[in-house]
């Protein structure tokens, strides 16, 4: 290259270089311009760390000496014992109280939360209002803790395995409103304008365009749910939903350790037993082999 063609070679660079800066302005910026906001957030969550340790009145001390009385706990709850066989009895069927409990109100809740699940996704919806205002529905339903529910539902229609059923539908309606909608839109359209194509009506594009697609996915999630509410329909039981929650909490209170330790190996071993069922026959609907 010779002197006079350097000056141009140069500009050519300088060009290049600002025309590179320019598209990717983003990788060029000091490093706290683009860092700033990431840090502000992280100093927020350690001030807000910090004065939660200070107003709970967190003590590493409590903390090691409770750790000894877990200890002698856990060794009164050995060995485990139902304390007699009626009790066993008593313990198991309100196990089958529990699970009857999990399965009506997961049921339910995908019973009611299927037709509602087309009303909230954009494809399917009757218009914008109605979907907005179904999605909404399903945040305030899943924005009530179950616990809540279960209380709402005792003073309603008493204590008893009744509430508890409401309880649950309460909380998987919104949650599988939300699933559903979500799985239905991203639907492949393809299939349905095949339908239409052929002079199928709407609700026929529905029936052989989308449902065909959607089974698997929402057998699947109901499957889950059904696994997951196993667990929930222990917990509500100790605000007095019915099933061997409320043992349980009674177990607590009179310090029954043995009888307890029974009851949550029971527990345990039910809620397993639940996974691995439901996890075969969601792989079978699937297409999954399990392993």
């Amino acid at each position: 290259m010779s002197v006079q063609q350097l000056p141009g070679a140069a500009s050519a660079l300088a060009q290049r270089q600002q025309a590179l800066r320019t598209r990717y302005a983003a990788h060029f910026q000091p490093f706290y311009q683009g860092r700033l906001r990431a840090f502000s957030v992280a100093l927020l969550a350690i001030v807000v760390f910090g004065f939660g340790v200070h107003s709970l009145d967190m003590s590493y001390a409590r903390i090691v000496g409770g750790l000894g009385e877990l200890g002698k706990m856990v060794l009164r709850m050995f060995p485990p014992h139902p304390g007699s066989g009626s009790l066993a009895v008593i313990y198991a069927y309100a196990m089958l109280e529990t699970l009857a409990i999990a399965l009506l109100g997961t049921l339910l809740a995908a019973i009611v939360a299927f037709p509602l699940g087309f009303l909230a996704a954009r494809n399917t919806t009757l218009n914008r209002v109605v979907q907005f205002f179904a999605r909404r529905s399903f945040d305030t339903l899943r924005g009530v803790d179950i616990l809540i529910w279960a209380l709402i539902w005792i003073n309603v229609v008493g204590l008893g395995p009744f509430a508890g059923v409401l309880a649950l539908f309460m909380s998987d309606l919104g949650s599988f409103g939300k699933l559903f909608s979500e799985a239905i839109e991203a639907a492949d359209n393809k299939p349905v304008e095949g339908v239409v194509s052929t002079g199928g009506s709407s609700l026929s594009a529905v029936r052989f365009g989308i449902l065909p697609q959607l089974l698997p996915v929402l057998l699947s999630q109901v499957l889950y749910a059904f696994e997951s509410n196993t667990r929930s329909a222990s917990i509500i039981g100790i605000v007095g939903a019915g099933g061997i929650g409320l043992i349980l909490s009674e177990q607590i209170r009179t310090l029954e350790l043995q009888q307890m330790a029974f009851v949550i190996l029971l527990i345990l071993a039910t809620v397993s037993l639940i996974d691995f069922c439901c996890a075969r026959i969601r792989f079978s609907i699937i297409g999954v082999r399990a392993r």
